[in-house]
This record gives C-alpha cells, structure tokens and sequence, in this order.
C-alpha cells in the first residue's frame, strides 16, 4: 500500500496522516516536505525530482514490501494530490487500489479563500510543465481562473500575454507559510514588470466587471449555450451585413472553437462568428477595419456577456501583432483577399474558414489555402427561409447564396507549428 499525504498550505496534518508517517519505512517527497515533516533519522527518504527514478524506486520498495508487510510507503504531495498532482502518475504506474490518498487543501481553494471568493464557478488551468498558450486563452475567455505557474509560466509571463486586457492578477505565493505567504493584486502591466520567484504557488486572473454567477448546480465554466447560430437580430449589424445564420451554423462546425482555443474573427463586421466562438468558450480577436464596426462587436459582445478583444485596423497589415491563433473565420477582405488568407493559414494552427459572397473571389482564396499547405474543401450555401404571405399562406424567401471554403492543416504539418 502507498499512503499520499498531502500538506503544505499551512493546515496541520491529520491524526491519521501523522499515524502513516510515524509507521513509514520509505518516505517520497520533495525535500522541503521531508525537511519540514521532522521525520527520524532511520526513516529512509527519497527526494522527488524527476518522476521517474522516483516511480522505479517505489517499485522495488513495493517488491520488498511482499515479503514484509510492515514495510509502509508514504508520498508527500503539496495541498490536494489528487487534483493536477502526483495521483494521476502513481495510479496509472501502481493502481488506483494500491493507494490511500489523505488529501489537504489545494492550493487552488486556499488562494480563493484568502482573496475571500467562492471559487465553484472558476475555471483552474495548470501551466506547470505546459505551454502557457493554453492559460492565457482561458484567462481571456473567462472571468475567473485559477492558473497553477511552473517555471517560465508565472505572474510576469501571464501578465506580459494579458497586457491588452482588462484582467486584475491575484498572486498568491508561498501559501500556508507563515512568515513568506503573500497575497498582492496586481495589473497585468505590473505583473509583467517584477521578478517573482519561484514560491509563487497559484495566480488568479479575475475579470471584475463581469458579474458573479448566481448559485451554481455545476462547478467550473458556464456551461455552454443552449442554441447557437442564433438569428441576425441577436445582434446589432448595418443594412443586412451579417453573418446569415445558416452560413454562422457550418461555420462554427469547421472553426470548433473551444476552451482553450484562440479564434481570430477577421473582417469582423457586426462580430456575430466572434461573439458565437466566444459563447462556446473560446478566446476571440475580432479584427474591424470601421470605426463604426468596432464599437458595433463591442456592444454586441457586451450584449452576450462575453469578451472579444477588438482590433482597429486593416488586415492583413495588423494580424502580425497578434498572438497566433488556433481557427481563423474570414468574412471580409475584397481585393485583398488572398494576402489575407495567406496571412492567416501561416499562422492558424487548426483551420481557416473563409465565407465569399463574389464568385470571382473563389478560386484565389481556394488556391491561398492550399498554397499554404492545407487540405481544402467547400460548398456553396443556398438556403429558402419560410415568410408570410397576406391570406395566412408561407412562401419561400431565398437568402443570397454564400460560398464557404475551409482549410485544414494536415496532421503530419502540425509538427512545424509552435505548441
């Protein structure tokens, strides 16, 4: 049997896991663990570095243990081990029935519990051995998210990817250490101006304008919307141009945006793709070249209760600044529409979904998607809708054909593409 103990945000250990520790032969753990649990001397001790000479050493002390039973195994874990920790390794290598978990408190719950908020509705995102891509599109997706840091994924990274953003940085460091724990809010800006440190142990990035979620049934993120590919006067748009609903509905299908995932909306308009792969969990960049259109995706992303980051400007000129994206949807673009295409599969790590009005148009944006080595396929969207007519009698209404190009990028490319 492997007893985990988990500890280190200040509370004491449990009677039990006391009990565990004073009968252990073999104790895993990092050394600050092992030096903080006083054990004695003729207690052996096995310094938690790389997991894998760990994990083999408890396989031989397991192999020992068959011909002695009072051989006990104990593993010290920081706060929850059961949650992004050393659990998940330690079942998959020895069996879930093999271990006797006694958790603490993560430090995910203590940081919420010293920032004095509820936290059943937050979203928690490691980046400990992770790329930090995935965290910072989370955070610009979602009000509340706890970030677990690793070296070269703190409070300066996070802060130095949410710069534009209008987030406020809960850094919590050192937690259950009396004389080290701090807790400091901070604004992306500052967060990426400091040095941190190593005793950084969780950072919660808060959207404050956003209102709290009533009382919940399910914890983590909103649950996704019940409709989508909602009809046009879900937003505010000029003179018809929008996104038709029909065209939003494929369109979402091939884009696929998700937590996680950071769509670009290029030519944006009215928003109506960026504010749908928003309500679906995606981070968005909306790109809008009017003034008018601008302010037209702010208000109709604040209408829908999400965040897009707006852009002012003119692609393909003011993609480069962006960070890359995961799905890219192209609703404008005229004479410049194939730089734009080019520009945009360069950068897409999934797809890019471009919708053409102009016939003309078709085989230049087709030839920009392969070009860039993509797989490329399309259709052309012809829909009737049902309209009154006097006399209590529906006709058919046709819609203005659409044609829709997807690009995929294959799987054996994907290996050329930054994670």
């Amino acid at each position: 049997m492997i007893t985990v103990i988990g500890t280190g945000t200040g509370a004491p250990l449990t009677p039990d896991a006391t009990e565990a520790l004073a009968g252990a032969a073999v104790v895993v753990g990092a050394r600050r663990h092992l030096e903080a649990t006083g054990l004695p001397r003729t207690v052996e001790r096995i310094v938690l570095g790389p997991l894998a000479p760990a994990l083999d050493a408890i396989q031989e002390h397991l192999e020992k243990g068959e011909k002695d039973e009072e051989r006990r195994i104990v593993v010290l874990a920081s706060g929850d081990p059961g949650f992004f920790g050393i659990v998940r390794v330690l079942s998959q290598r020895f069996g879930a029935r093999l271990l006797d978990v006694r958790p603490g408190v993560s430090s995910v719950a203590t940081a919420f519990a010293r920032a004095g908020l509820s936290w059943d509705d937050a979203v928690v995102v490691s980046a400990h051995g992770r790329h930090l891509r995935t965290a910072l599109n989370v955070c610009r997706a979602h009000p509340k998210v706890a970030v677990l840091t690793g070296p070269g994924a703190g409070p300066a990274e996070l802060g130095a990817g949410l710069r534009s953003s209008r987030r406020v940085l809960v850094v919590a460091s050192a937690l259950g250490d009396p004389r080290r724990e701090r807790i400091e809010r901070v604004t992306p800006a500052e967060a990426a101006g400091r040095e941190w440190g190593g005793a950084v142990s969780v950072v919660l990035c808060l959207d404050e304008k956003r209102p709290v979620a009533p009382v919940r049934t399910v914890a983590g993120p909103a649950p996704r919307p019940a409709g989508w590919a909602l009809e046009e006067d879900a937003f505010a748009h000029r003179d018809s141009m929008i996104t038709k609903f029909e065209v939003r509905a494929l369109a979402l299908a091939r884009l696929g945006p998700r937590l996680g995932d950071l769509v670009w909306d290029v030519g944006a308009g009215s928003g109506s793709v960026a504010v749908e792969c928003a309500r679906l969990g995606a981070a968005v960049t909306a790109v809008e070249k009017t003034p008018d259109g601008v302010e037209r995706i702010r208000a109709n992303a604040a209408a829908h209760g999400v965040d897009v980051q707006v852009v002012h400007g003119a692609a393909p000129t003011v993609l480069s600044d962006l960070d890359d994206p995961d799905a890219v949807f192209i609703g404008g673009g005229g004479r410049e529409l194939p730089a734009i295409v080019t520009a945009c599969a360069r950068r897409a790590r999934r797809t890019v979904v471009v919708a053409l009005a102009a016939l003309d148009r078709v085989p230049a944006a087709r030839d920009a998607l392969v070009g860039a080595g993509f797989d490329c396929d399309g259709v052309l969207l012809q829909s009737s809708r049902l309209a009154p007519l006097p006399g209590d009698v529906t006709r058919l209404a046709a819609t203005h054909p659409v044609f829709l190009l997807w690009g995929v990028r294959p799987p054996a490319r994907t290996e050329g593409v930054a994670p």
